[in-house]
């Protein structure tokens, strides 16, 4: 199966329209302008490559496209870590990303685990592959309202569950760095089919996340503040971490922390007094 080279350029175009000339810091080639951004002779000169280059890249015509050009465009499209890994993940040949989709069911990582039961006074989550629910506790449950047994997809909770948006107070900008974690995943596995028919499914039932989509910003898992709206315990408010396992670099624990003595910390003894749902 050849990789897909339209997504390095829709990529490419996309953080090419959202940069000026004097952004990008270069002076602006004469000539009406047909473009919100870059030009792409502007972009290829600045990047050291010849406009005919570029252009064979954005249209997806350039077989092969070295990291040294790789991260000469990143330079001057002022592409930040994530960004700049995400446009080497587009363009890497075939054989890079041939085995990188698990075969098998993942089993959580034992060490991730452990943690896991040492903060059975939080809510803590492990995902896998494609936002695959490994494991979560008691407490996450009855945070979020859903039970999120093991095998089921947070992703699809995220957009498929009404509770969702009325558990998460800025479930817009939780949402949106959900979708910008997912096109980063679909870089990192082009042949996952599971995957992209599960973004496609997603995508064409939801407005916000083809709108999300098509803007083509890409994160990793990243800490963010997630406020909740809880129907017996009220406001809370939670600092999202992030731990990776190094040696399984795709599962990551999602630990809900707490600021120490706040009306949130006070109250999750409570809820997890009511609920009765032992941990995995």
């Amino acid at each position: 199966m050849p990789h897909d080279r339209s997504a390095l350029g829709t990529f490419l175009r996309s953080r090419r329209d959202r940069l000026t000339p004097s952004q990008a810091g270069i002076e602006a080639f004469p000539g009406t302008r047909r473009v919100p951004g870059l030009r792409r002779d502007e972009l290829a000169v600045a990047a050291g490559v010849s406009p005919d280059y570029y252009s064979r890249l954005e249209q997806g015509r350039q077989a092969n496209v070295s990291a040294e050009v790789l991260d000469a465009l990143a330079r001057v499209l002022r592409l930040d870590k994530v960004e700049r890994a995400h446009l080497h993940d587009l363009a890497a040949p075939t054989a890079r990303h041939r085995h990188t989709t698990p075969r098998t069911a993942q089993r959580p990582d034992p060490g991730l685990l452990r943690l896991m039961q040492t903060l059975d006074h939080v809510p803590v989550l492990l995902l896998g592959h494609r936002g695959e629910v490994l494991a979560r506790n008691a407490l996450l449950t009855e945070v979020l309202g859903n039970p999120l047994e093991p095998g089921s997809s947070f992703v699809r909770y995220m957009f498929q569950d009404p509770l969702s948006r009325e558990r998460i107070v800025n479930w817009s900008d939780f949402a949106s760095v959900t979708v910008a974690t997912m096109r980063r995943e679909t870089a990192r596995h082009p042949h996952d089919r599971r995957l992209t028919a599960l973004m496609d499914e997603i995508r064409a039932t939801d407005r916000d996340v083809a709108g999300w989509w098509e803007d083509q910003t890409v994160r990793d898992y990243a800490s963010v503040t997630k406020r909740i709206q809880h129907p017996m315990a009220g406001p809370m408010s939670f600092g999202i971490e992030i731990v990776c396992a190094p040696h399984e670099p795709d599962q990551r624990l999602i630990v809900y922390t707490t600021e120490p003595d706040s009306a949130t910390a006070r109250v999750l003894p409570i809820l997890a007094s009511w609920n009765t749902t032992s941990s995995p």
